[in-house]
């Protein structure tokens, strides 16, 4: 089959983009607006809590993701999309109207168990459509709407710290609101291809797929790559906030943008120079994206290992943008490279299971961490320990063969 217009693939990922905004905005929010939230809402007690509740939300997102990509490649990756983004936009106007910690608590399940069904099915969507040498452009462009979330919940501090009628609540809520309309014109325009439509039909069995998958080495192999930089990831964005507040006593607001504009727009110049050289290395021999990829978990090796040794935010601010240039060189590219491990109708399961274990693991992160902080462990014991863990995954990333020509329903890049 002939690949989908220029236009028409293009159009997919500009539709995209602000979903995965408004997929991370929610979340970061509830990082950057930690104070208020625990100030507001009593019962949430301490660290440990806290980080139970930042776990909780990846443990429900991360066993959900299978499934939703499993009903991606089976079903159809558009309404999958559209149904994920309404529902979790009406969790997140919910989310501002709690009042104890059970209720936060069931909130952000509920979030997790609707966030999960989108991004499988997105970044499958978008390799339907960019079947040649675009797709970790695309890819790395969709992730920027990410980063830009990121770095839009970067400014949530001081909005939760305004007086009324704005704060923490009527953040979650307006943010809400927002998705829930976006999600009409996402359901009219976003259209499956053809081919999903004729895999949806096929008659291999579930059984048989998820036997691909876990008789695949080089795919065994990716999601541990993709889970250990990960744990560091998770850290960084849902802790770091706190982390500078505490270690150099900045305002929630400041310790907000520091925390996460400070890695998340490097991270943008990454996905776009990372895509861009993956695209075109690939050309030149078929493991071109596992290099850049590499290279990428490369830099945040010392990234990490700087953080938490920093003798000043100046300094930390510093070895975060690094951390975010490596981050977008990672996650630009794992998509792309399952693409090249696995056939068309098994992406979003891959990469659901592939969600299934990193967020798990970072949910245990998030736990470890706030037990970690609240007994005066110090930072740069913890963030070498992350480091030492990330290098490993450079290690892993390299061993990863994908097969040479394309694989079926596929052009060669």
């Amino acid at each position: 089959m002939s690949p989908p217009p220029a236009r028409s693939a293009w159009l997919v990922v500009a539709l995209l983009v602000p979903v995965a905004l408004l997929n991370y905005l929610d979340r970061q929010m509830m990082a950057t607006m930690k104070d208020s939230v625990m100030a507001d809402i009593p019962t949430i007690g301490g660290d440990v809590n806290w980080g139970f509740m930042l776990g909780q939300f990846k443990w429900v997102y991360a066993f959900l993701s299978p499934v939703g990509g499993l009903i991606a490649d089976r079903l159809s990756r558009r309404f999958t999309i559209t149904a994920s983004l309404f529902v979790w936009s009406a969790v997140t106007w919910w989310t501002g109207q709690v009042t104890t910690f059970q209720e936060l608590l069931w909130a952000r399940s509920l979030m997790g168990i609707s966030e999960a069904f989108y991004i499988p099915a997105a970044l499958a969507l978008i390799t339907d459509y960019h079947t040649g040498g675009t797709r970790s452009r695309a890819v790395g462009l969709h992730q920027m709407g990410i980063y830009l979330g990121v770095m839009a919940g970067a400014f949530g501090g001081f909005v939760a710290d305004t007086p009324p009628p704005f704060g923490w609540r009527f953040a979650f809520s307006a943010c809400g609101v927002a998705g829930m309309v976006y999600a009409v014109p996402v359901l009219f325009l976003l259209k499956d291809p053809p081919r999903v439509a004729t895999l949806a039909r096929g008659v291999v069995t579930l059984f048989r797929d998820l036997l691909d998958l876990f008789t695949n080495v080089a795919f065994i192999l990716l999601v541990l790559y993709f889970t250990l930089p990960a744990i560091a990831g998770w850290v960084v964005r849902d802790w770091m906030p706190a982390v500078l507040r505490k270690e150099f006593g900045l305002s929630q607001g400041w310790a907000g943008i520091a925390a996460t504009v400070s890695w998340q727009l490097p991270a943008v110049f990454g996905a776009f120079a990372g895509g861009w050289l993956a695209d075109g290395w690939v050309r030149r021999t078929i493991r071109g994206r596992v290099f850049v990829s590499a290279i990428g978990t490369g830099l945040m090796v010392p990234a990490i290992a700087g953080v938490g040794l920093a003798p000043n935010v100046w300094v930390a601010v510093a070895f975060l943008a690094l951390f975010g240039v490596g981050w977008g060189f990672f996650d630009g590219n794992n998509m792309p490279i399952l693409s090249q491990l696995t056939k068309p109708n098994l992406r979003a399961t891959g990469y659901g299971l592939m969600n299934l274990v990193s967020i798990s693991i970072g949910g245990l992160a998030d736990v470890g961490f706030g037990a970690l902080s609240q007994n005066q462990v110090p930072i740069w014991v913890t963030f070498t320990a992350l480091a030492a863990v990330v290098v490993v995954s450079v290690v892993l990333v390299l061993l990863i063969r994908p097969k040479e020509g394309a694989l079926p329903g596929e052009r060669r890049p």
